[in-house]
């Protein structure tokens, strides 16, 4: 589909990359990786052609076309939800009024023998049938699909544009994008602000309708589910590798492996030959000798080895005062917001009822739809809210917070490098250098003031600058939005090791994996207890119906007896199996139903394929609406029994 031959661009005189060859081809799910500043986001730029290359071609077909999700979003304020997203069926909806046009020119006329008159039946055919093909009326159930897969309610669809966050914005531009269904998706860092369930529809919908597909993400997991191919930019070129990500990262080790080895086995031979030539550079007799080696010399290409971030290092968190053995006690916790429309009306009651109980040295993730309230709960632990009910902080509690404004306290008349000076101690005062390394500030980046760093670079640096604080209770929010994978394990690593409490409100999985004991979920104004990590919750809320989905908090575990605790969890087992079971026959009967009904929409297409081969028939537009809805529904039936299989395959494993 995309054919890229020689590319190359330079910043500064500096090439960025250099000969890069590649082809992106149909199906085609790529991963483009490499370290931060190897050039991802402008490759995206260059093959949707936003950005020219110095040298080099990108040649694309006249009838292929690309959807392009960059990280910032220039939206307009002028519309609502639903009209703003209907603006990817322009094509749609101009084929609409054309067919309506020649719809009531017809109905008008009355010379029907006329050749002018079959001409004008001939060509609405044509144009009916195209109109059909483009999506017809089923566009804006498609639309209203694809908005509430991405996290939107019905409620949302006639609001303004203006109300929504940035992360939501993004949000509608990326439905835009997948409702134009390109024949190309290029996407810069599309999970940044989706919830967990919001990412797995994304990732089900790219398995399922994308054609090719550039992904750039920090999403270890999403990569993983999502793409076939990893082209990796390193040392200013590309190497293309036909695996996933986690097998590219072992091919990768061992090609650096080879590498190495063999720029060895080079450096070695060079040092070999400039020593004979210093040694016999001013003997005659060796004068030959001494001209073929400093040749040979010449004529070596020196072999390059990929580039590797060994900034990243095992981070301590400095001591702290033990805290008490509860840091958090929730009892009957509400918080309700004010109605927007009318001061004494009854508000939004964003979670009620809530208690719970967080022991110390507990890992525990906050999870659940954007909007449920986890960084409102975190608000009340904050105090930076009012709310109604018991929440008490334990003994001794030190709280270090990371929300996802935090970036905007910092000094903006400091560099990178005083803020965290600052606040560092002890041996962590050595290794300022190395940590800022880590979290992409080595080199003389480290020297920039805050006032000229983005968004995304800012909340870094508050990051670090947290891990350096002496405390007890982590609260992060969001902690991983802007940081790459190496940053990722770092900070995880950091948690790991951490000896006190930690509540981490995150949407990303492949981060809480092995790090979390414990998921609460909100949603629906209740907060659910799940005893297990990350993917056992996953686990569970596909098994479970809604109506048992999760366990009421307090509920599991009533007293400290393990002998009761076992009991209730061999009961909501045998609970998980029958429901599971229940969901593969539903799941089975929806399979056999959409077969039976595809065999008889393909038996009707056949008599109809009949009788308009007969000269008769060949003006019947009753045959020629029936045929072309006929179609359509088959379509769908298909698209239906694939979406069915795939339930009934994942409920199988």
């Amino acid at each position: 589909m995309i054919s890229v031959e020689g590319l190359k661009v330079e910043f500064s005189a500096k090439p960025l990359f250099q000969d890069v060859s590649f082809v992106v081809n149909d199906k085609d799910r790529i991963a483009l990786v490499g370290k931060n500043g190897a050039g991802k986001s402008t490759m995206l730029k260059i093959l949707c052609g936003i950005q020219k290359p110095d040298a080099g071609v990108v040649a694309v077909p006249n009838d292929t076309t690309i959807g392009y999700l960059p990280q910032v979003m220039h939206l307009t304020d002028d519309t609502t939800l639903r009209e703003e997203t209907r603006k990817a069926f322009a094509d749609v909806l101009k084929q609409k009024e054309r067919v309506a046009k020649m719809e009531r020119e017809l109905a008008e006329r009355t010379d029907y023998e006329s050749e002018s008159y079959m001409e004008l039946v001939e060509k609405f055919s044509h144009e009916h049938d195209r109109f059909m093909l483009l999506g017809a009326d089923n566009y804006e159930a498609e639309l209203e699909r694809t908005l509430l897969g991405l996290g939107f309610n019905k409620t949302d669809f006639e609001r303004p544009t203006s109300e929504f966050s940035g992360g939501w914005r993004m949000r509608i531009e990326l439905a835009k994008i997948l409702l134009q269904r390109p024949d190309v998706l290029l996407l810069d860092e599309p999970t940044n602000h989706l919830d967990i369930e919001s990412i797995q529809w994304l990732e089900q919908f790219l398995v399922q309708s994308a054609k090719a597909l550039v992904l750039v993400s920090h999403d270890r997991a999403f990569i993983n589910n999502v793409t076939n191919r990893t082209l990796e930019i390193s040392c200013g070129r590309t190497v293309d590798y036909k695996v996933k990500y986690d097998e590219y990262l072992v091919l990768r080790a061992e090609r650096r492996e080879q590498q190495l080895r063999a720029y060895e086995n080079q450096q070695k031979e060079i040092a070999d030959t400039k020593a004979f030539i210093e040694r016999f550079r001013y003997q005659a007799t060796k004068a030959v000798q001494v001209q073929q080696r400093i040749r040979q010399l010449e004529k070596i290409v020196p072999i390059e080895v990929d580039e590797v971030d060994n900034s990243a290092m095992h981070l301590k968190f400095p001591p702290c005062l033990r805290s008490g053995d509860y840091p958090i006690i929730a009892e009957d916790l509400k918080k309700v917001y004010p109605s927007r429309l009318h001061s004494d009306g009854p508000g939004q009651t964003v979670f009620e009822g809530v208690d719970l109980t967080i022991k110390r040295g507990e890992k525990v993730a906050f999870v659940g739809k954007n909007g449920e309230g986890k960084s409102t709960f975190v608000k009340c632990i904050m105090g930076e809210i009012p709310y109604e009910g018991t929440l008490k902080i334990g003994h001794n509690v030190q709280i270090g917070y990371f929300a996802q404004n935090q970036a905007q306290l910092l000094d903006e008349n400091l560099t990178i490098y005083e803020t965290i000076d600052r606040v560092a101690t002890g041996e962590m005062r050595l290794k300022i250098n190395d940590l800022l390394g880590a979290f992409m500030f080595g080199g003389e980046t480290s020297e920039k003031y805050v006032k000229v760093l983005s968004g995304g670079e800012r909340s870094r640096l508050a990051m670090i600058k947290l891990l350096l604080e002496p405390v007890n209770l982590l609260i992060l929010d969001e902690p991983t939005n802007h940081l790459d994978i190496p940053s990722k394990e770092v900070l995880k690593e950091a948690i790991k090791s951490f000896d006190g409490t930690a509540i981490i409100v995150s949407h990303d999985r492949e981060f809480l994996d092995g790090l979390v004991s414990k998921v609460y979920e909100f949603g629906g104004g209740k907060v659910r207890e799940h005893l297990g990590g990350i993917y056992d919750w996953l686990r569970s809320s596909l098994q479970l119906s809604p109506k048992d989905e999760g366990t009421e908090i307090g509920s599991l575990v009533s007293s400290n007896d393990k002998k009761n605790v076992s009991e209730t969890l061999g009961e909501i087992s045998y609970a998980e199996h029958k429901a599971q079971q229940k969901k593969i026959r539903k799941a089975q009967r929806a399979v056999e139903e959409s077969e039976a009904k595809i065999a008889k929409l393909e038996a009707r297409k056949r008599e109809l394929d009949a009788l308009l081969l007969k000269p008769e028939n060949a003006s019947d537009m009753g045959l020629v609406t029936e045929y072309t809805n006929l179609q359509r529904e088959l379509d769908e039936e298909n698209d239906n029994w694939m979406i069915f299989s795939e339930q009934l395959e994942q409920l199988n494993k």
